[in-house]
Formats: structure tokens, C-alpha cells, sequence
């Protein structure tokens, strides 16, 4: 087995997974009751909601962007990796 076949992605575990969506479900729902129940008038609660919506947006927007950077860097390190496992291969220690 080579090098570029031990590579594994990290799997996440189905607990982690779900407390994630459950910890993510959970402060949306506590922060939407929040700003429903603002003794304010209702063009107050739409400009909060408006920015709750659009801090939800964002955030997976920087969350895919950092993991798209993350998978290129790994990309980049496997085919450095695979051009010197090439030289060596090719060097001869002999001549």
C-alpha cells in the first residue's frame, strides 16, 4: 500500500453530527423566540430577524469557504507528496 493510498478522510461520528445539528436547531429556535417575544415594535423584530437570517447565511458561507481551503491544501500536500515519492523512485543510488 502507498503512501497516497493511507490517506483517509476523518470520518465524524453520528453523535457528534447530530449534537451539532441539535446545538445548531436549538440556539436559532432560543434566539428566534427571543426576538419575537422583544417588547419592540414589529420593524425592530424584522431588522433583528433580518440579521439573525443573514448571520445563519454567512456563517455557512465562511464555514464551506474554510472547508474548501482545507480540502485544497490537502489536494496541494498529496501531489507534492506523490512528486518526491516520484523522484525517489526514479534516483538511483547505485550510479
Amino acid at each position: 500500500m502507498t503512501n497516497m493510498q493511507q490517506h483517509n478522510s476523518q470520518k465524524e461520528s453520528s453523535a457528534w453530527v447530530i449534537q451539532t445539528w441539535a446545538a445548531f436547531a436549538l440556539s436559532i429556535s432560543i434566539t428566534t423566540v427571543g426576538i419575537v417575544n422583544l417588547p419592540v415594535n414589529s420593524w425592530v423584530k424584522g431588522f433583528m430577524g433580518m440579521g439573525l437570517a443573514f448571520s445563519i447565511g454567512s456563517s455557512f458561507t465562511l464555514s464551506k469557504t474554510i472547508r474548501d481551503l482545507h480540502e485544497m491544501n490537502k489536494l496541494t500536500a498529496r501531489i507534492d507528496e506523490a512528486k518526491v515519492e516520484r523522484l525517489l523512485s526514479q534516483h538511483d543510488t547505485f550510479k
